[in-house]
């Protein structure tokens, strides 16, 4: 089955959240939290998300390498410009899927258009 979520003129956690769900298979009735089912989720015109001012300028993503003084940020704006909007959305959607085995699978499942 596939699921078609428009993201012109929503929030960007809006959006994550409603793939989060549809991922996880919350939304059909066979849902099971230990399976995958066969589903796949598409998020169309993802360039035209709503995406704040303050928010583009003061969120950070931040990661550490596990060396000292490891730590890496870099903020929305260059992440946007290096990778495109689609990563950012791919974060957030991580950020909501339940810390399992099943969440790596599950974002394969995860297709975004601009």
């Amino acid at each position: 089955m596939k699921y078609t979520i428009d993201a012109k003129g929503k929030k960007i956690g809006r959006v994550a959240s409603a793939a989060a769900a549809l991922l996880m298979g919350k939304a059909r009735s066979d849902f099971t939290k230990n399976r995958i089912l066969d589903l796949e989720v598409e998020i169309v015109n993802a360039g035209a998300l709503f995406i704040s001012l303050a928010k583009q300028k003061k969120k950070l993503y931040k990661h550490y390498t596990g060396y000292h003084g490891g730590l890496k940020q870099e903020s929305f704006e260059k992440v946007v410009l290096r990778h495109g909007i689609a990563e950012p959305l791919k974060h957030a959607v991580y950020g909501m899927l339940p810390a399992n085995r099943l969440r790596k699978e599950r974002m394969k499942r995860l297709k975004i258009t601009e």
